[in-house]
């Protein structure tokens, strides 16, 4: 066969030595082809695809399991002829070898962009993982425990509300929030508890809680896993410099009722009068009643509906003076401990003033003082213990209370109004429990 002169185009049906002239020269014919190949005769494999734009580019074909393998390799302007024909030397050893090429490059894009997010998750730190925990969890916790995370990782150095030139402390997880993840280790978090324990032993015991389930949570993400030890605050050591928990002893007795009656009932604010008086007369948790609703108030009925840490919801009875109380609040918006200088419109610090009433009776008792005094106060009285741990809402105890015995609201009543009855009576509170409650009064807030 006549060689081709240099001035036309080569022979697309021929295998010829690549050279920039022929490549230059490569045309495809746009009548009948959308592509055509020049074969390389020194690189088995190697072609020059041209189409009929003009676009010309090195590609490889062969043969793998029967079928044809194509892969381009990269536009001639970008690729010298020897470095196309090393890349398709290449490919073919890989084809001998019986392996995909495409396989081999899923494989190793999959590994490179494991690796990225393994970087990725080991540059996470704990405050942006804390962040995303809260989020997530925050639909199954009350609203107490949510605060808890929040005032734990607080930065500090704000105003305090009631107390001018006073700024608030930085939470005792704070320090550790800037930490990376993987390096929130067990000696790590033993040398912060034992900081932190010399000056709020008490709150370093309750990060500790939180921080243990923050991390077995991070070591369930599918992205955090490997980065987070769900054991590293679970140490022996971390426990012991912050030290156990002493049993409160705080409540009431019987010969400090008429006191403590005297001097709550003058607090100004008849919201907190009211409320302080009910959580010891219901037994029930600070957060319950205060997040109480005049739709869970039933007056006609005589009882109450409250949230419920065991059970969800729970039903109490609504004693008589406890009635009166409620009945002689303002309505100014759905709660029933209102408040007017709150965010939420309820009630939510009585502390300060329970502190202040106490201070003047000479007693030393906290909020949920006043629930451990409901349940110490019924032993006076012959009523049986579970009754007083139902109104409570404590999760039922032994074969019996757990599984049959049922109690309907009516027989708590009985008892309930009783109790109410013997506390009333040892306060020297004067009290009529026929009389008709007040009516609601609706006031604008």
């Amino acid at each position: 066969m006549a060689r081709p002169k240099k001035s036309e185009a080569p022979d697309t049906s021929q295998a010829i030595e690549l050279t920039a002239g022929a490549i230059e020269r490569l045309t495809c014919r746009t009548d009948i082809k959308t592509q055509a190949f020049l074969r390389d005769v020194k690189a088995p494999g190697l072609r020059v695809r041209v189409t009929n734009t003009g676009a010309k580019s090195f590609v490889f074909e062969a043969k793998l399991n029967r079928q044809t393998f194509r892969r381009t390799i990269g536009d001639v302007r970008a690729w010298t002829i020897e470095q196309a024909r090393a890349e398709a030397r290449r490919l073919a050893v890989v084809l001998d070898n019986g392996q995909d090429p495409r396989e081999i490059e899923r494989q190793q894009q999959a590994e490179r962009e494991a690796a990225k997010a393994a970087a990725a998750a080991l540059a996470v730190t704990v405050g942006e993982a804390w962040q995303r925990y809260l989020e997530q969890r925050r639909p199954f916790w009350g609203e107490l425990n949510y605060r808890d995370h929040l005032k734990m990782t607080q930065a500090g150095g704000e105003q305090r509300k009631r107390l001018p030139g006073i700024k608030t402390m930085p939470g005792p997880l704070a320090e550790l929030m800037p930490l990376r993840l993987a390096d929130l280790t067990a000696p790590v978090i033993e040398a912060w508890a034992a900081r932190e324990a010399k000056t709020r032993p008490a709150r370093v015991r309750l990060a500790l809680r939180l921080l243990k389930a923050f991390l077995r949570w991070a070591a369930t993400e599918p992205d955090l896993q490997g980065n987070a030890d769900p054991t590293a605050a679970s140490a022996k050591r971390a426990r012991e410099v912050a030290g156990k928990a002493k049993p409160k002893n705080d409540y009431l007795q019987r010969e400090q009722l008429p006191a403590w009656f005297t001097h709550v009932r003058q607090i100004q604010n008849p919201v907190i009068a009211a409320y302080l008086q009910c959580l010891l007369l219901t037994g029930a948790r600070r957060e319950e009643l205060a997040e109480l609703k005049w739709e869970d108030v039933n007056f006609q009925w005589r009882g109450m509906e409250l949230k419920d840490k065991i059970e969800g919801r729970r039903a109490v009875p609504l004693t008589p003076y406890v009635a009166h109380l409620l009945a002689a609040l303002p309505r100014r918006n759905e709660w029933v401990f209102s408040s007017t200088g709150s965010k939420s419109g309820r009630l939510t610090e009585p502390s300060i003033a329970h502190r202040q009433a106490c201070a003047a009776a000479g007693l030393e008792l906290t909020l949920h003082g006043l629930r451990r005094s409901f349940a110490s106060l019924c032993e006076w009285l012959d009523i049986p213990g579970g009754i007083s741990a139902q109104i409570q809402g404590h999760a039922p105890q032994g074969v019996r209370e757990q599984n049959y015995i049922r109690r309907p609201l009516d027989l708590l009543r009985v008892h309930h109004e009783k109790i109410e009855a013997w506390i009333l009576e040892q306060a020297g509170v004067q009290f009529d429990p026929k009389a008709e409650p007040g009516k609601l009064r609706a006031v604008s807030a």
